[in-house]
């Protein structure tokens, strides 16, 4: 604990004022923007961000500098928070016994709201210096249908930038005016790193990115398909919601204030192919892997780890949990966890070079366990509709066409649907955070009279409601869930 007024994260105050905590020794002054990253939240402070600080220790990567950018109503309190403090914060990693170290990162440059002024975030983009535009802006950010899995071009965001006589305000639209005036100027385009928890991210950015290029201007929708780089990418670092208490414990502990500090779990990985068109910084001289296919990292990682938070987080809710590790130190829940990923999981993927799968199974387990994170389970419930036709789904396309076992997908996606009811086992009301809750919730509250309702949107499931082995699966999981609860539903399946 430290005594006396906190002093404000400032950059004047990080060398001569802040000894307890671990500070940039290089000159912010003289580095550069290179990046420009839209999607400025707790991942990209925890991940990125972070690694792009290890360079500048190093004394390297001095040209690659960040600029964030963001574009949400939301994101306006990112642009005051960094602007007070300037573009600075503080980054704790926490381990299960509760040591924390803490770090304040300086590789955010400078940060624009795209509403106060495209135009300079377009120039931002289309200026020479820029030669990386870097994404986390989650799945629902790169305008696919569910259904068809096409970009999907009747999103009222997107007919508004295709209308000539407005500023674009998506991130697509303004990327593509970048893109565009780059190439009217005989700039060389900018590499488009996406660092979503996509598979493919980088294809899908290129395919969704082209496909509204196309609609504006089929020649460069061509052009970004041939000359724009997209390089795939697998991140993984478990960085939840900054909690209420954060910007306190920092104060107590280090005696600075920071205003939206990160938290995040020691570990920390980000596997990306190497294929930049405008060069990159030295990522692999700080522990980033960079190789020539990320595919067996990331289905690794989407289908092991993402999934295996959804088939946590509904059965974890309904069962009375609210904190991650609190589900995750449940004895139930880890025999329940081991299963799908062990029967059901693994034999979807390919091989991994150089990974232990089954030691990285048992490091996820005791990284959901770790009590000193605190994530909430209410955050892996959000943005369902995103979230399981990319990540579990395709478990259950391959178990069926393989003959494999489902049984584990089939009750986390019944799962889902009885959380999506909106009330949870002790008649309180759950909060259905989604981009397609006034759709899904009323056919989920459909499911007691008719069983498939839910499981029969096909903007979502597409055409699972057609395959009989799941549905007779999905039917007797949800039944149990009726009949039994969550809690003994996953001791039943946990063996």
């Amino acid at each position: 604990m430290v005594a006396g007024t906190p002093i404000p994260l400032r950059a004047a105050t990080t060398v001569d004022c802040i000894r307890r905590v671990s500070t940039p020794t290089y000159d912010r002054s003289g580095i550069s923007t290179g990046i420009v990253h839209f999607g400025v939240g707790g991942f990209h402070r925890a991940h990125q961000a972070m690694y792009l600080d290890r360079l500048l220790e190093r004394g390297t990567a001095r040209e690659w500098g960040i600029c964030g950018i963001g574009v949400l109503p939301g994101d306006r309190r990112m642009r005051d928070v960094l602007a007070a403090q300037d573009g600075l914060y503080t980054l704790s990693t926490v381990t299960p016994d509760g040591t924390w170290t803490t770090r304040v990162i300086g590789s955010i440059l400078e940060y624009r709201y795209a509403p106060d002024d495209p135009e300079a975030v377009l120039e931002k983009l289309a200026a020479p210096a820029t030669r990386i535009v870097s994404l986390t802006i989650t799945e629902g950010g790169y305008h696919i249908a569910a259904a068809t899995g096409e970009f999907d071009a009747d999103d009222p965001a997107i007919r508004a930038d295709l209308r000539a006589d407005a500023p674009p305000a998506t991130v697509f639209g303004l990327v593509t005016e970048a893109l565009a005036r780059r190439r009217e100027r005989g700039v060389e385009p900018f590499t488009v790193m996406s660092c979503d928890n996509i598979e493919g991210n980088g294809n899908v950015a290129r395919r969704m990115l082209a496909a509204f290029a196309t609609l504006r201007d089929p020649e460069l929708g061509a052009w970004v398909t041939d000359q724009v780089r997209f390089p795939n990418s697998m991140v993984d670092r478990i960085t939840p919601v900054t909690p209420p208490g954060a910007t306190g414990e920092v104060e107590r502990r280090y005696g600075v204030t920071d205003r939206w500090p990160v938290l995040a779990e020691p570990y920390t990985q980000w596997v990306l192919e190497d294929s930049f068109g405008l060069g990159r910084p030295a990522f692999d001289d700080v522990g980033v892997q960079l190789v020539d296919d990320v595919a067996p990292y990331e289905l690794m990682k989407l289908r092991l780890l993402n999934a295996s938070h959804q088939a946590l987080c509904y059965l974890g809710y309904l069962s009375g949990y609210r904190l991650v590790h609190e589900a995750a130190q449940d004895p139930a829940f880890r025999r329940f966890l081991l299963r799908y990923m062990d029967v059901e999981a693994t034999p979807t993927l390919r091989a991994v070079p150089g990974v232990d799968l089954g030691r990285y199974k048992q490091t996820l387990l005791e990284r959901f366990a770790n009590p000193a994170i605190g994530d909430t389970i209410a955050r892996l419930c959000a943005e369902s509709s995103d979230r399981i036709p990319k990540w579990l789904l395709p478990v259950v396309r391959h178990q069926l066409a393989a003959d494999g076992d489902i049984t584990c997908a089939a009750t986390v996606v019944a799962s889902w649907a009885r959380y999506a009811e909106g009330i949870d086992e002790q008649g309180e009301p759950i909060e259905i955070v989604d981009p397609m809750r006034d759709l899904l919730v009323p056919l989920a509250r459909r499911e007691r009279e008719r069983p498939t309702a839910f499981l029969g949107a096909r903007f979502v499931f597409g055409d699972l409601i057609d395959e009989p082995r799941f549905v007779t699966a999905y039917l007797a999981a949800m039944n149990s869930l009726h009949t039994r609860g969550a809690r003994a539903t996953v001791e039943a399946l946990a063996g």
